[in-house]
């Protein structure tokens, strides 16, 4: 059901959402990860008259929590906030806790504070890394959101929660509807099995429990994703499931990125040439979403979840595919030559050869491709540092890369029908001035110009290198250029002097 965009006469400059939030204390799990910065900075810039962000932070590498949170504030997507907001280290709490401890690690104090003070909560905390350990993934994604759901139970004036999961729960079956689905196994029995297995017994038969999933990381969203449903119990709360979420649109700032995970790693390894083939199937839709406007499809459904639950009684959890639609799909191949591109237009002085990269959805072809463009080169590159002295590197970093291609492959590979009905009725029922603060349209989305910002941003953000260096590093790339040339005539020299012994012997 679509909420009625009403206005407050008693503040007439807010819009409807900026309302909502208006006074509300709020608490948020993995707030220093990627999607949690993002939030954090939209909050802070575009949700004047909130009392307090309270962020759940563990102590890490010996950094308290107070130090762990002045980090997150020097990235640079925090300048034009600090701008707009420059009190903000005064609403902007930390709490110590920790997902991999019971009940997060929260203390006594800390958890009554919650209880009595928070109004909406956004539960974004996970574990994204594919090949996690059952245990340790079960513990973060699946047992702490129970652990959230318990404590928001306690919660006095609480308003909404948001659970962020992920589009790839149901990633065995072609078609996913905005509702939660049968687990691949009880979440009862899943977190039965967590406490009382070892992590080697775990180990030995996470294959087995995994059955159709790809990986501890979909297996464990779709568990938890049971949790959701088995503890509810009439919470105001709503599920976000995001498609591949990458750098940002528009806000703070244009191409913004700060990991190397999926596209993003394919991106940066073919710019920097050191990744030439990926098994994917170019005519297969990428569904990607960039991560400000995922952030402001967050933002707006926990309002709606808190219009749903007041008006009406024992509702069905409000669940949100936000993912490419139909209207505006881009394909792995459409992605592949647009950043290349771009990759064109803005190489980096950290380029080690030209860019010659492949989708090559046979897998023979794939095959080969490593065999002859990362497997032999890494072999004569590792022969030449050995015989200069210095410790020979590239296989070891084409393993690496090898196991990242082998966990993108799932998903370069295949499609699915994401339906978005109830993320776009969301939309209809905004505010115009909601509209333009909190923009998540994706049929509105212009590739060409995302596509391009995104590839500046990960070589300004992750690859160091600041866009003023594109003169030198076309020069640079002018000579890799005719290397690359040079190397693939000798290849051909080299293989026709191979051969033709062979054609001759044949023909004569």
């Amino acid at each position: 059901m679509t909420p009625t965009a009403m206005t407050d006469p008693l503040n007439p400059d807010l819009t409807p959402i900026q309302q909502f939030y208006t006074k509300c204390n709020i608490f948020v799990t993995g707030g220093t990860g990627f999607l949690g910065k993002v939030l954090l900075n939209k909050i802070l810039s575009s949700c004047p008259g909130i009392e307090n962000i309270y962020l759940l932070v563990r102590n890490k590498r010996g950094k308290d929590v107070h130090s762990r949170v002045e980090e997150i504030f020097e990235d640079p997507i925090f300048k034009s906030m600090k701008e707009v907001c420059p009190k903000y280290r005064y609403l902007v709490q930390g709490v110590a806790g920790d997902c991999l401890q019971p009940g997060l690690g929260l203390s006594d104090q800390d958890r009554e504070t919650l209880i009595n003070k928070v109004n909406i909560v956004f539960h974004m905390a996970a574990t994204v890394r594919f090949d996690e350990k059952l245990k340790i993934s079960m513990q973060i994604n699946v047992k702490a959101a129970k652990d959230v759901l318990t404590l928001c139970h306690e919660m006095r004036n609480l308003k909404s929660v948001i659970h962020v999961s992920t589009a790839y729960t149901q990633c065995p079956f072609p078609e996913v509807e905005e509702k939660v689905y049968e687990p691949p196994i009880d979440s009862k029995k899943m977190l039965a099995l967590q406490d009382c297995l070892s992590e080697k017994f775990l180990d030995n038969i996470t294959p087995m429990l995994l059955d159709k999933w790809p990986n501890t990381y979909t297996f464990t969203k779709a568990i938890a994703e049971d949790v959701i449903r088995n503890n509810s119990n009439g919470l105001p709360l709503g599920v976000v499931r995001p498609g591949i979420v990458i750098s940002t649109y528009r806000e703070p700032v244009k191409g913004w990125i700060d990991n190397f995970y999926g596209p993003t790693g394919v991106i940066a390894g073919a710019g920097t040439g050191v990744l030439r083939t990926l098994r994917c199937n170019p005519e297969r839709v990428a569904n990607m979403v960039p991560v400000d406007m995922c952030v402001n499809g967050i933002l707006t459904a926990a309002w709606e979840v808190n219009e749903v639950f007041a008006r009406d009684i024992n509702p069905e959890i409000p669940i949100y595919n936000y993912c490419s639609p139909k209207e505006n799909e881009l394909t792995w191949g459409d992605f592949t030559n647009k950043t290349t591109k771009y990759g064109v237009m803005y190489p980096t002085v950290k380029a080690i050869w030209y860019l010659c990269y492949n989708n090559n959805p046979s897998y023979i072809m794939h095959l080969l491709s490593m065999m002859f463009l990362h497997y032999l080169p890494a072999v004569f590159i590792d022969a030449i540092s050995m015989i200069m002295g210095k410790k020979p590197r590239m296989l070891r970093t084409y393993k690496k890369i090898h196991k990242f291609m082998h966990v993108i492959e799932y998903f370069s590979m295949r499609q699915w029908d994401f339906h978005t009905n109830n993320i776009f009725k969301l939309w209809s029922g905004m505010d115009p001035r909601d509209r333009k603060i909190f923009f998540f349209d994706m049929r509105q989305l212009n590739w060409d110009s995302f596509l391009e910002n995104y590839f500046r941003g990960i070589r300004q953000y992750l690859l160091q290198d600041p866009i003023e260096t594109v003169p030198q590093a076309l020069k640079r790339w002018n000579r890799l250029y005719w290397v690359h040339q040079a190397v693939k005539v000798f290849v051909f020299l080299f293989l026709v002097k191979m051969i033709w012994p062979v054609v001759s012997l044949i023909f004569t």
